[in-house]
């Protein structure tokens, strides 16, 4: 905006153009000193002297000073901009130094300023328009002359004798300023037809921009989350690791301490051993027999004693308590991530299969986390068994909260895992999970990897990794499964409005076996 009101400042009132050779009356007006030269010279005859810009009146020519400050200003503004420099058609008669030119003749195929304009031809053939450095595109290529017509039939600008000679003689045509009217109203409709795929396009680019600011503000807040959540792994770490150094430090002091006081006795009795050593040797030298059965009588340490003094070789309640040590390592390990999943809002629920619902070509392992497609079992009849399909549902259903377990797949047969709602079918097609609209699943064999729901097919690329992640957020309404190689992968989520309590659902074929990891 400053660039723009500066650019006005620096125009001649003549000639409209910037100041060339800038000169100053007394009222303090600006003009280029060829401008106002040739406004002098016009003026001349009459004997009266007056400023274009404000009509002051000088009895004597009035003398021209040269105004260098402004012209420096118009230099370093042209420097500044060289390609306005560039854009400046120049009077093509203005040899000595570079002038602006105020019209161009598409005739002469010529530029003039101000006072070579005056010296032009009125002749009419003599068309002027604004200075231009192309005037032969403003004439016609075949007959020389000024382009003038516009042909709508062959949408060419055309010359008076294109009309009347040339090829487009007896064709309807437009004077240029009428047609280049109408294709301003075209150009303005089209506009308006614009203006509403620009405003939509406009919309979604704010969407995706505030999209975009959003998921960089969420993974800003996700990257201190973790940090935070490492650095408080890192301080219970370091306590886990103290509290076992402790434990350990505990037990050896109380142990060597007790076989500190060992070492002592037996070092007290080892000198009191020595003492009566070496007396009932000096006896054993001993000539007079009087002294000898007089002093001879020593007690010696009898075996009652060697319980209690022996060190404790090979007493376990001795040795360092490993048990103990390590149930002070797991305690802390299963604090540390029981505080890990509180962080991370997850829930890793025990999942117990329903022998129940379970198809009668479906083995349930006795610790109810196992289904094995195989030879039929024995089972009572049940309302709640799967009939048409080797399936089987979870005891509890899953009804709010965010939840987390795995699954691990022999990779043999095929096999789907999933969630459904209780009131799934358990006949006929409808009852076969994925292909409802009561159940969610991810379908799994050799041949490949597929997401099923409603009976709609999604397929997926997996790699070879028989372990996957399932995640639930009931009130987000996402299902989400991950394939836990290295690195994770996320294969599919499916987004549902859940109306009733989900059941974890396996369906095994072919000797496929799935097992829950909680």
């Amino acid at each position: 905006m400053a660039s723009a009101d500066l650019r006005a400042e620096l125009d001649c009132s003549i000639c409209l153009s910037f100041y060339t050779d800038p000169v100053s009356l007394r009222c303090g007006h600006n003009f280029c000193r060829s401008c106002i030269v040739s406004a002098l010279d016009a003026q001349e005859a009459a004997g009266v002297y007056s400023c274009p810009d404000c009509r002051a009146e000088y009895l004597e020519r009035p003398a021209l000073e040269k105004n260098r400050k402004l012209g420096n200003i118009v230099e370093r503004f042209l420097s500044a901009q060289p390609d306005m420099e560039e854009t400046r058609i120049f009077c093509t008669y203005c040899t000595k130094s570079p002038v602006s030119a105020v019209r161009t003749c598409l005739q002469c195929e010529a530029s003039f300023c101000g006072e070579h304009l005056s010296r032009h031809s009125k002749s009419s053939e003599h068309t002027l328009v604004e200075p231009t450095a192309t005037p032969k595109e403003r004439k016609c290529s075949t007959h020389e002359e000024v382009l003038k017509y516009y042909c709508p039939i062959d949408a060419a600008c055309i010359c008076v004798s294109c009309c009347l000679v040339g090829k487009h003689r007896g064709h309807d045509v437009e004077l240029l300023d009428v047609a280049s009217e109408k294709e301003k109203e075209k150009l303005r409709k089209y506009l308006e037809e614009l203006n509403p795929q620009k405003a939509k396009i406009q919309t979604k680019l704010q969407n995706l921009q505030d999209r975009q600011r959003n998921i960089q503000e969420k993974a800003s807040d996700k990257r201190k989350k973790v940090r935070k959540l490492f650095m408080d792994i890192k301080e219970q770490l370091e306590m886990a690791e103290k509290k076992a150094l402790s434990e350990i430090s505990r037990q050896e002091e109380k142990i060597v301490s007790q076989i500190s006081d060992l070492i002592k006795k037996l070092e007290i009795e080892e000198d009191e051993l020595s003492r009566k050593m070496r007396h009932v040797e000096e006896m054993c030298h001993v000539t007079d027999p009087i002294r000898l059965l007089q002093e001879g009588d020593i007690t010696v340490c009898g075996h009652g004693d060697d319980e209690d003094t022996d060190g404790g070789e090979g007493r376990s309640e001795d040795d360092l308590d490993e048990v103990l040590i390590s149930l002070t390592l797991q305690r802390s390990m299963r604090d540390i991530v029981t505080n890990v999943k509180s962080e991370l809002g997850l829930h890793v629920p025990d999942i117990l299969l329903d022998k129940d619902t379970a198809h009668r070509y479906v083995k349930i392992s006795e610790d109810l986390k196992t289904a094995t497609g195989t030879e039929e079992q024995n089972r009572p009849e049940s309302p709640g068994r799967f009939l048409n399909y080797v399936e089987v549902l979870s005891k509890c259903g899953l009804s709010s909260g965010r939840h987390y377990w795995e699954v691990e797949w022999n990779q043999k047969g095929g096999c789907d895992i999933g969630l459904s709602y209780p009131s799934i079918e358990r006949k006929g097609r409808q009852s076969s999970i994925g292909l409802n609209d009561k159940s969610w699943c991810l379908y799994m064999s050799g041949a490949g990897c597929a997401a099923y729901h409603r009976s709609v097919r999604s397929p997926l690329s997996v790699d070879t990794c028989p372990r996957f992640g399932v995640f639930l957020d009931y009130e987000a309404g996402r299902l989400s499964f991950y394939q836990l190689c290295d690195p994770i992968r996320h294969l599919h989520t499916f987004t549902a409005s859940f109306s009733q309590p989900l059941h974890v659902v396996f369906c095994v074929w072919d000797g496929a076996s799935v097992r829950i990891i909680s």
